[in-house]
């Protein structure tokens, strides 16, 4: 085949999350050939690239698993069927020849598929900015927007600051492991998982509410922080090591917006069948949108195999929608 004629696979995969490895799992059980395109350098989307030492607990048959070992396993999954991978491209164009092939161009090449599904994540994402202007001189240096390694935290004194489930995470994947943790938030009401919150309370992390980061201070490093009281509006300082960002991340679906799909509130609408508004594009996992939605790394799970085994027919119409459950398939 030439350089000029990518080969054409079944399904292309965009998004190399949870999602998108399920998917790429299910393509193998339904005997379609399947690319995964990501613009990240490795598999597992958000859960590598920011929560890696998190612990998910709502994965049905796991009281709990650290998400760099979820993304493993899924990865080991997938891989049993030799998906081709395509890293550190980002999506740019999609459009459907007239033969029916979808040519979905990438920063780097072109590839062909008859049929498209978006496993994207929230998208593009880009941390939330810190409130103190000065912070943005410590990046690198003692201010963090993710945790990739908790034994870089060991033994330190860490601030958190914000009040939704990303802060909350952060704070207790800290607690075993810091000297001191204390968590910082403009409010005394949280936005995270009850149960999160819970266990917060819980743990030996100092929770300072109606309290704001104002400066962060150091001689090259991070070394202390000015937090401001946003109420009584005295200042504080306070020794510590490392600021780290719970504010989240803001995200955008990017090109894929020039793609001629329904998108609400920057997610794709699609059916019970996860179709887009286009014939042979699906979607599935947190970029979609549907009426009653849970944003799940389990509701993904499930929309994935219902993305695909719909793809099959649209590629195959003599194709079963259902080919039955995996247990009953033959080693």
């Amino acid at each position: 085949m030439s350089a000029t004629q990518p080969e054409v696979f079944d399904i292309i995969i965009v998004g190399g999350g949870p999602t998108g490895l399920f998917a790429a799992f299910y393509c193998g059980m339904r005997g379609a050939s399947c690319k995964i395109i990501d613009s990240l350098p490795e598999l597992g989307g958000q859960l590598t690239t920011l929560y890696p030492e998190k612990n998910i607990y709502d994965v049905g048959g796991f009281p709990k698993i650290r998400a760099r070992d979820l993304v493993e396993n899924l990865k080991e999954q997938a891989f049993q069927y030799h998906p081709t991978v395509c890293l550190n491209e980002r999506a740019q164009g999609l459009v459907r020849r007239d033969d029916g092939v979808f040519e979905l161009t990438t920063d780097q090449t072109v590839h062909c598929a008859r049929a498209i599904i978006i496993c994207g994540g929230i998208g593009m994402f880009t941390p939330r900015a810190l409130p103190a202007a000065s912070a943005a001189n410590y990046e690198g240096k003692g201010v963090y927007y993710y945790i990739d390694h908790l034994d870089h935290f060991r033994d330190k004194r860490v601030v958190v600051v914000g009040g939704g489930d990303t802060a909350l995470d952060f704070a207790l994947m800290l607690e075993p492991v810091a000297t001191q943790v204390t968590l910082i938030h403009r409010r005394d009401q949280f936005r995270a998982h009850e149960e999160s919150v819970r266990q917060l309370f819980e743990s030996k992390v100092e929770v300072r509410t109606f309290t704001e980061l104002k400066d962060v201070l150091g001689d090259g490093q991070v070394e202390r922080v000015e937090l401001i009281h946003n109420k009584t509006k005295e200042v504080t300082t306070l020794d510590v090591d490392a600021v780290v960002s719970g504010l989240g991340f803001s995200a955008s679906l990017g090109p894929l917006h020039d793609w001629g799909l329904t998108i609400e509130n920057n997610e794709i609408v699609v059916n019970t069948r996860m179709e887009t508004n286009i014939p042979g594009v699906y979607a599935a996992g947190d970029i979609v949108t549907y009426p009653g939605k849970v944003k799940l790394i389990a509701t993904g799970f499930g929309e994935a195999p219902t993305a695909v085994n719909n793809a099959k027919t649209f590629i195959d119409p003599t194709a079963r929608l259902f080919p039955g459950h995996s247990s009953n398939r033959k080693e």
